[in-house]
């Protein structure tokens, strides 16, 4: 079944919202029938499953594994020259039938926190030394983040799996994949959201934490890696994509910027072999990215956009928003508050979908990471 354009009618949008183009995006709220849900309820029952059945198929692959039986987390508390925070070093291990992995994770928490806190979590795809706490950097502003009451944490996404072509021969491939692999099987962005999501079964158990309000951060293919984690996993209470462009926030169907056949041919262990089908054909693509904003409804979702980083499409991420509005409407919340995209250095708070436009090329920085905690205080205040 081909899908079903968009119509203004079915987005519900307010007057003065502005959409820029017909782009024939699948439905969000469409069922297998092609009928759209009319409540929440039918909606997370027909919809939600059929949707991340989808993305499995023909974008992220599936997982061999979920929660290891013999998943432990050990820790210790160090101390850091200047830091007056408490600073955690932990480890999650598991194995399989490859053998055995472990995540390293780092975590700073609020030295004058009372009471559990909420959690950052940074997927963290560049080099280890953004972990060095005796270096600040805009990255990872740990301190500053502490600073404003949050605590952070951070994992090294080559703990899980290296970012290389090899074919699928180490990290946590070689210990799960006891099959061969079919054209459905996970890449690397879904062996890291798997990652993540481990790294939330320890600290959840942390009694400094609030398990309640945890957000995993990611920039560029950690933005497509939180995207993809959140969406599979309920218990991020925030997602936030940072400049994450192709099979992230941005719209596949505007082929604008990198492309499928660019991420493929570039990354071709990032997605499932199935994915490399829809090179040059985006618009056979069953979904599309504004569906995977939608899975995160009703939770929060954050999505942060670069005026120069042409490459990841700042108005296919804007948009991937706008058509994910639908969904959130469903469950009673407002999506983005505003259809229109907002000038370099303008932000969209007052919804559940969080936006902003920074000046600049395709980077996290600090500026960036304020917004995300203005964000998540005006929303978990």
């Amino acid at each position: 079944m081909n899908p079903s354009p968009l119509s203004l009618l079915q987005l519900g949008l307010l007057s003065g919202i502005t959409i820029a183009e017909d782009l024939k995006l699948p439905d969000p709220l469409a069922d297998a029938s092609g009928k759209p849900a009319e409540s929440a309820e039918a909606w997370e029952r027909e919809v939600r499953p059929l949707a991340l059945e989808k993305f499995r198929e023909h974008v992220y692959g599936r997982n061999p594994v979920g929660k290891p039986g013999d998943l432990k987390w050990t820790r210790q508390v160090l101390e850091v020259a200047g830091v007056k925070d408490q600073v955690i070093e932990g480890h999650v291990t598991f194995s399989g039938p490859g053998g055995a992995g472990k995540i390293r994770v780092l975590m700073v928490i609020p030295a004058a926190a009372k009471g559990p806190v909420p959690l950052f979590l940074l997927i963290n795809n560049r080099g280890p030394e953004l972990a060095d706490l005796t270096k600040p950097n805009g990255f990872w502003p740990a301190l500053e983040i502490t600073r404003r009451g949050f605590a952070t944490a951070i994992f090294q996404v080559a703990d899980i799996d290296p970012d290389k072509s090899e074919g699928f021969k180490d990290g946590v491939h070689a210990i799960f994949d006891t099959a061969p692999r079919g054209p459905d099987a996970w890449g690397t962005i879904a062996a890291w959201a798997w990652g993540a999501s481990r790294v939330i079964d320890a600290l959840e158990k942390e009694p400094t934490l609030d398990a309640r309000r945890i957000a995993v951060v990611g920039h560029s293919r950690g933005g497509k890696t939180a995207l993809w984690c959140g969406a599979q996993d309920p218990r991020v209470a925030l997602v936030v994509s940072n400049n994450s462009g192709c099979t992230g926030a941005a719209l596949s169907r505007r082929k604008q910027g990198e492309q499928l056949a660019d991420i493929n041919r570039n990354f071709p262990h990032w997605f499932c072999e199935n994915y490399k089908r829809y090179n040059g054909k985006e618009e056979t693509l069953p979904v599309d990215q504004h569906q995977l904003v939608g899975l995160i409804a009703p939770r929060l979702a954050y999505v942060a956009s670069a005026a120069d980083d042409a490459w990841a499409d700042p108005e296919g991420e804007f948009l991937s928003c706008v058509h994910a509005g639908p969904v959130y409407r469903l469950h009673g919340k407002t999506g983005l508050e505003a259809g229109t995209m907002p000038k370099p250095g303008g932000k969209l708070h007052a919804g559940s979908i969080g936006y902003h436009l920074r000046p600049g090329k395709h980077d996290l920085t600090l500026t960036d990471w304020q917004h995300f905690m203005d964000f998540a205080n005006r929303h978990w205040r």
